[in-house]
């Protein structure tokens, strides 16, 4: 049988799909939880951080570490035989090697794992809370980086609008409908939505990087791109809601709290450190020139106890009960502080919900309404060159505050789930 190759022509289109299917997948637009991903997983900052957990956790292996037992070894007797007047090394030598080892008491060890552990759940706590406020940093950038699109892609549907209107004065120009100074003034305005196209695609670009610093992205901006939800929701819990759930969230408070936790314990471990730990000593001795046949090989055994007449820890004592006061004013204070910051994102985002539902249900709908009414005037001889280009800046300025109010919005629901320590809203 004849083999059947593919032919030249089918190759390259084979290669050109796949190279169009690999270069529609480099651009395509990440969402919200991908970018949130890839920040996690990326960030320099965020990953230098959980290194320094992990070395806080590594404390605790020495925390809980025992006390290395002391060898010793001792020679003594060597001496010149005194009949012979030669030196003779091993006789009437005193051979005494020995082991002693330091038993802590009081559970010394226990309680300073206990402390080790408990700084290492705090900086756990201060890692989650490094990432909640670069998280917002990042929901800030992302949120600007959809505003940047929508006020683009606004200013390219008003020039193209305007565009039209253009092509239909100068029809009416040409028919003398209209003067050429009327003419002359509406095509001079145009260099505004040119403007606003330009300024719309430099903030996008910015937006971008910010938003790539952030990913630790070395993406091309022009092959990076974010897609969202960039509208308000009118609906909100009620405040005692995110109280509760900051309460139970927040990881500088969790923190503050363990705080308090690991001061008792160092505390407890200072009255241990006061206590007296005995060292246990046990030795061997053989001297071949004793006297006595029976004691060549003698063993041995000592208690060193320490007499803590004057240091009894009584400064580390005082400092670590002073120190759980402090930590306690702490950690009320940073629960006080999560009280403000709910209340006062709570308050942001209901004023800009409350400018926003106007703009939805009537602002936005008259602006439109009012322009195309007044430029269908104008065209037709009812209105005035005047009030069709009050009409054009009017809707503008309606729809563009629109967008940034729903920036205000969303930056604002960013602050709250910021305060509340986790997303509640998205």
């Amino acid at each position: 049988m004849k083999r059947i190759r593919p032919s030249l022509s089918v190759m390259a289109v084979t290669a050109f799909l796949v190279l169009l299917a690999a270069q529609i997948a480099a651009q395509q637009s990440l969402t919200w939880d991908q970018v949130k991903a890839q920040f996690e997983v990326a960030n320099p900052a965020l990953k230098a951080d959980a290194l320094s957990v992990d070395e806080m956790r590594a404390n605790e292996i020495t925390a809980y570490l025992r006390p290395n037992p002391q060898v010793t070894a001792a020679a003594d007797g060597t001496q010149i035989a005194p009949n012979k007047g030669v030196w003779e090394p091993l006789s009437g030598t005193d051979v005494q090697p020995g082991i002693s080892y330091l038993h802590e008491r009081e559970r010394k060890r226990e309680l300073r794992l206990q402390s080790a552990k408990e700084g290492a759940g705090i900086a756990g706590f201060q890692h989650e809370d490094l990432e909640r406020n670069l998280l917002f940093d990042l929901r800030s950038q992302f949120i600007q980086t959809l505003q940047a699109k929508a006020v683009l892609e606004l200013a390219k549907a008003d020039l193209a609008y305007y565009d039209k209107i253009i092509e239909i004065s100068r029809n009416r120009h040409k028919a003398g409908d209209i003067a050429q100074i009327d003419l002359d003034r509406i095509e001079l305005v145009r260099v505004q939505y040119e403007q606003e196209i330009q300024t719309a695609m430099v903030n996008l670009r910015t937006a971008k990087i910010h938003l790539l610093q952030l990913l630790d992205s070395r993406t091309p901006v022009e092959k990076f791109d974010v897609t969202g939800r960039f509208d308000f929701d009118d609906s909100l819990k009620p405040l005692d809601d995110f109280h509760q759930i900051a309460f139970d969230a927040r990881p500088d408070l969790r923190a503050a709290l363990e705080a308090v936790q690991q001061a008792q314990t160092n505390h407890k471990l200072a009255v241990a450190n006061g206590s007296t730990d005995p060292t246990f000593s046990t030795w061997y001795t053989w001297n071949a020139s004793n006297n006595n046949s029976n004691a060549t090989q003698t063993l041995g055994a000592s208690v060193s106890i320490p007499l803590r007449i004057f240091d009894h820890n009584q400064g580390e004592k005082k400092r670590t009960l002073i120190d759980i006061d402090r930590n306690h004013q702490l950690a009320e204070g940073a629960r006080a502080q999560v009280f403000s910051d709910v209340d006062s994102a709570y308050a942001q985002v209901e004023s800009s919900i409350a400018l926003l539902r106007p703009y939805k249900a009537q602002y936005k709908d008259q602006a439109l309404r009012v322009r195309d009414t007044v430029t269908y005037a104008y065209n037709h001889g009812g209105a005035s060159l005047m009030d069709f280009l009050s009409a054009q800046s009017d809707y503008r300025s309606v729809q563009l505050a629109y967008l940034q109010l729903i920036g205000s919005y969303l930056t604002a629901v960013g602050q709250l789930n910021l305060a509340v320590g986790r997303e509640v809203i998205q």
